[in-house]
């Protein structure tokens, strides 16, 4: 079963982030209600991976997306939308025997108990992506590669090309793995949990929430979720309305060499933007972190915020996390920047909008403690002519 080759080259890259997953038509509902009672739908796209794709390339990023769907109307509806938000998509390969995953879901936010989901994605395109068909060259041509849970949940090939990807080879990008614990998608085969905790460890960045560290590992806290994951040089906990935890440390060797230049441990960080890793918002602990080296951990607190729908929130703070490594800002920064692109999904009805322009979040993220614990966001927000103030709350 061929895999990329050792020392896979990608320093002359002309991407910043590479995503790899199933993307998906989404059917929206025309109005709130049961499945069975709402008379019908409007059409769009849904994907972890390509949320984050089309997130990082409206916000000036050059993102590519990889994937796989059926040689069908709903594959080129995908790829041309996915294409249209600016990403590359020239990796994605079409299979002319299996169809493209679509699903159906309730106008309910994804916590509510009435919130309903079908997915008709079992035998789709994606789950055959494997190391056998792959395009090495391509996802690893990035500084940055994205990916998921839901990926190796999909099939067992998924999960042998999720464990190729994260495996520590001269060359390899840094790995980016949010957790998206799924649990509907797991049907036999290996525990989703030790799965999931298995490839997160040999990612570089890890995303997970702590509802979800508890759900699918038992483990309740930061600290613990920390203890749980060593390996990782950044670990982002993502605690709801609590804000998020991160934290940052240097591991003892290097799992891959990261040459596309997207530093993130604690060598790159820097003082502009005011200042993340010095205040009451960020703490030095000694012995965590891989081989007992010292973490950084920095807390910021969430934004208020005026909710129209929370789904596509996790794929946005994600995207918004990374854009600001790869401008290499403060890690306090960083959190902001994914907490302001959640805001921007969280007050729109899809999984996707027009993210702020960047000098429009830069100037929001740059605020002091005091007036971002101020800020309340609603629908509109993201307007490029709305000054802090307009958004600002007494």
């Amino acid at each position: 079963m061929p895999g990329p080759a050792a020392g896979t080259a990608h320093a002359a890259t002309t991407t910043d982030v590479v995503c790899l997953g199933e993307s998906m038509v989404t059917f929206l509902p025309s109005q709130p209600g049961r499945l069975a009672d709402v008379p019908s739908f409007g059409r769009g796209i849904g994907g972890a991976e390509s949320n984050v794709a089309c997130a990082l390339a409206a916000a000036g990023h050059r993102a590519a997306w990889v994937g796989r769907v059926g040689a069908d109307g709903f594959g080129d509806h995908l790829v041309e939308t996915i294409a249209g938000y600016g990403v590359d998509t020239s990796a994605v390969r079409r299979d002319p025997g299996r169809p493209t995953g679509i699903y159906f879901r309730t106008a309910t936010d994804r916590g509510a108990g009435a919130h309903e989901v079908a997915y008709y994605r079992a035998g789709s395109a994606a789950s055959a992506m494997s190391p056998s068909n792959v395009p090495y060259g391509e996802v690893f041509a990035g500084r940055i590669l994205h990916l998921s849970g839901i990926t190796a949940a999909l099939s067992g090939d998924c999960l042998a090309l999720l464990r190729e990807l994260t495996a520590e080879r001269p060359g390899r990008p840094l790995v980016s793995f949010d957790v998206n614990h799924r649990p509907h998608l797991w049907r036999g085969g290996e525990a989703d949990a030790s799965v999931l905790l298995e490839l997160a460890r040999r990612a570089d960045l890890v995303f997970v929430g702590e509802d979800e560290a508890e759900e699918a590992w038992g483990i309740e806290g930061a600290e613990a979720i920390r203890a749980a994951l060593p390996e990782p040089s950044v670990l982002v906990v993502k605690r709801g309305s609590a804000g998020a935890t991160v934290f940052s440390g240097l591991r003892p060797g290097p799992r891959s060499s990261n040459a596309g230049g997207a530093e993130i441990g604690p060598a790159s960080r820097s003082t502009e933007g005011g200042g993340a890793e010095s205040g009451p918002a960020s703490r030095s602990t000694e012995g965590a972190g891989a081989g007992n080296a010292p973490d950084t951990v920095t807390h910021v607190p969430a934004l208020h915020v005026d909710v129209v729908a929370a789904v596509g929130a996790g794929d946005a703070f994600a995207a918004g996390f990374l854009s600001a490594t790869l401008r290499g800002l403060p890690v306090r920064d960083r959190v902001r920047h994914g907490h302001l692109m959640a805001a921007a999904v969280l007050t729109v009805p899809g999984d996707l909008t027009e993210p702020p322009a960047r000098d429009h979040a830069d100037r929001l993220a740059a605020l002091d403690d005091g007036a971002w614990g101020r800020l309340r966001l609603g629908p509109g927000w993201t307007a490029a002519d709305r000054a802090p103030e307009e958004v600002r709350t007494s």
